[in-house]
């Protein structure tokens, strides 16, 4: 496993980390399962995992609380700390963000001191290193009461460091909120599909020296390259959401155009991994694993190889901007 420095927080942390959505709010999810996937990444290296209240209510934190747990004690994520990230709902429990919403109806001072408070006690720990905000509009930005908020966590030493988890498609919708210098990480949407993220939001980070966690790396699963146009899922998964009956087959015959540019000896899920490591200002990427298997595969990928630049070019041909989420 290689580490990375996470802005300018100074930490090193894993390239691949550990994204615990699936853990909780996907069908087909075990929890035995879960907590030995857990371990087996942390055997491996991976020191960085990513969750949130909303998944599972708390569940997911939860899990990994006990996973923390039971590696106490253990040789685990090769001597360096294991750094937990977690993220506030906004009050009003609406996915995703919009500018209509008041910042008293997401994310005033009582509701951020709530939920951390919440996360504290579902991840047995004292203080949390990373909190996010899960949810975000910059129209919120000019506010005093969410900056003073973490400010006064910060001092009380509940969290060390704080993010904004950005709305899907929207990458530049935070920036206001990075000039207040409270911010220490943004969480945004990047693979070799969603690449608008280097037009403006990477080259602002790297300047002042914000951290980035890539998430969704696969696609929500289309870069795994398992998707057929008859997928489908069970009633209630949101990915029936995601990959509808308008999206699902632009999905699929996007990724057969890939398919020719893996090379031999590499699958698609280890390409679409190493397409993000590319990118100097990514400090972490956080794929959802739970099953041992995965997370084998997916810190693989982590080993210092470059792709070569003609490959990285031609990947860049396959970006896809797809309309934001938001109404």
């Amino acid at each position: 496993m290689r580490y990375r420095r996470f802005g300018r927080t100074g930490w090193e942390v894993s390239e691949i980390g550990y994204g615990l959505w699936g853990m909780a709010g996907w069908t087909g999810s075990n929890d035995e399962e879960s907590l030995t996937a857990l371990a087996r990444a942390m055997a491996l290296g991976c020191n960085f995992f990513d969750t949130a209240w909303a998944y599972g209510l708390g569940k997911s934190e939860r899990l990994l609380g006990e996973g923390l747990r039971q590696a106490r004690g253990a040789a685990a994520s090769a001597g360096r700390p294991p750094i937990v990230a977690t993220k506030i709902p906004p009050k009003n429990m609406k996915w995703p963000a919009v500018a209509d919403y008041s910042v008293a109806d997401t994310y005033p001072p009582d509701h951020i001191r709530e939920y951390t408070e919440k996360s504290l006690a579902n991840l047995g720990v004292d203080t949390i290193d990373l909190q996010q905000f899960h949810v975000w509009s910059d129209a919120w930005a000019d506010d005093d009461g969410w900056k003073r908020a973490i400010e006064d966590l910060k001092r009380e030493k509940l969290v060390r460091a704080f993010g904004i988890s950005v709305n899907r498609r929207e990458p530049v919708n935070v920036l206001r909120a990075l000039d207040s210098g409270v911010v220490d990480s943004v969480q945004v949407v990047y693979n070799i599909f969603d690449q608008a993220p280097e037009d403006e939001l990477f080259p602002y980070c790297l300047e002042h020296d914000i951290a980035i966690i890539a998430r969704v790396p696969f696609d929500e699963g289309s870069l795994t390259g398992t998707l057929t146009a008859d997928s489908r899922w069970p009633e209630g998964d949101w990915r029936n959401t995601y990959f509808n009956a308008d999206t699902l087959p632009q999905t699929v015959e996007r990724v057969d155009r890939l398919r020719p540019l893996v090379p031999d000896g590499m699958d698609l899920p280890e390409l679409a991994l190493r397409f993000i490591l590319e990118h100097p200002a990514v400090g972490t990427t956080i794929p959802g694993m739970r099953r041992p298997r995965h997370v084998e595969r997916n810190m693989a990928a982590s080993d210092g190889v470059r792709l070569p630049p003609r490959l990285t070019d031609a990947l860049r041909a396959h970006r896809w901007d797809r309309p934001s989420l938001t109404p």
